[in-house]
């Protein structure tokens, strides 16, 4: 894969934009020191070529009642391509269900699950995790407080 080498503009601009995605070009062409137009190419370019793969609103969570995230450890049957499939794609149709990751080590998949309370991850927990294909054997991990979090890559 053909990765162009990112200038000191480059990132700066994929830095200010991780910050604050709502930012306008005019605002980051003036902190990066360019002129609108160009700035915008730039952005244009960066989209176009895969580093910026879209924008979103962060929400809060306890608004919401998702102010309860488990992670959740998974292991299968067996890591046959069906038993993988088959679980794969029926972790993808669960709402609360905000990441999936197949994982190496002491299980197979690490999921991340966002709830209001205990009594809400334990009816998730029963009527939608206990019933997934391929499911042998679940280790729920409660998160008591947020240390670090975030999605900004270092550019």
């Amino acid at each position: 894969m053909d990765i162009p080498d990112l200038d000191d503009v480059d990132r700066h601009i994929l830095r200010l934009l991780q910050q604050d995605g709502r930012r306008t070009n005019v605002d980051i062409a003036r902190e990066v020191g360019l002129t609108p137009s160009p700035c915008l190419r730039r952005i244009r370019f960066l989209e176009h070529r895969g580093f910026i793969t879209g924008y979103a609103a962060v929400l809060n969570p306890v608004m919401l009642r998702r102010n309860l995230d488990v992670l959740v450890m998974v292991e299968l049957t067996d890591q046959r391509r069906e038993t993988m499939a088959a679980f794969e794609e029926a972790v993808e149709k669960l709402d609360d269900v905000l990441a999936c990751y197949l994982i190496a080590g002491e299980a197979d998949y690490l999921l991340t699950v966002a709830v209001a309370d205990l009594e809400a991850y334990h009816k998730v927990f029963t009527e939608q995790l206990g019933e997934l294909p391929g499911v042998i054997s679940i280790k729920s991990l409660i998160t008591m407080k947020t240390v670090k979090e975030g999605r900004a890559l270092p550019v």
